[in-house]
């Protein structure tokens, strides 16, 4: 079994940043994709941004390109630095690990293990 915790949420004005931690632990394969994807109250899950096991591979949602940064700092700790943040980014981010696949995918079902979530509220 693979645990999955985030942390780094909080509130923010329009314009502001946050950075969010993610770790994996447990029973976790040599070799795993990451991911962040966020859900608002009354939309479905979606995709933020990915990365591969090695970090050489990294994936952005449109609405989120040249703001989020996605990193990892070795095989089991990913972030989220988030820049220029808008009020519509608000919503609970998770973190999430695909362990079946070598490249990120934009797809929630594909990812077998998940963060409880961290909320992320930004004010105009």
């Amino acid at each position: 079994q693979v645990q999955v915790v985030e942390s780094g949420g909080g509130l923010v004005q329009a314009g502001g940043s946050l950075r969010l931690s993610c770790a994996a632990s447990g029973r976790t394969p040599s070799a795993y994709v990451m991911g962040w994807f966020r859900q608002a109250p009354g939309n479905e899950r979606e995709f933020v941004a990915g990365i591969s096991s090695n970090a050489g591979v990294t994936t952005y949602a449109d609405s989120v390109k040249g703001r989020f940064t996605i990193s990892r700092d070795n095989a089991k700790n990913i972030y989220l630095q988030m820049n220029t943040l808008k009020p519509e980014d608000t919503a609970v981010y998770y973190c999430a690990v695909d362990v079946h696949y070598r490249l990120p995918r934009r797809d929630a079902n594909e990812y077998d293990y998940w963060g409880q979530g961290t909320q992320v509220t930004v004010s105009s």
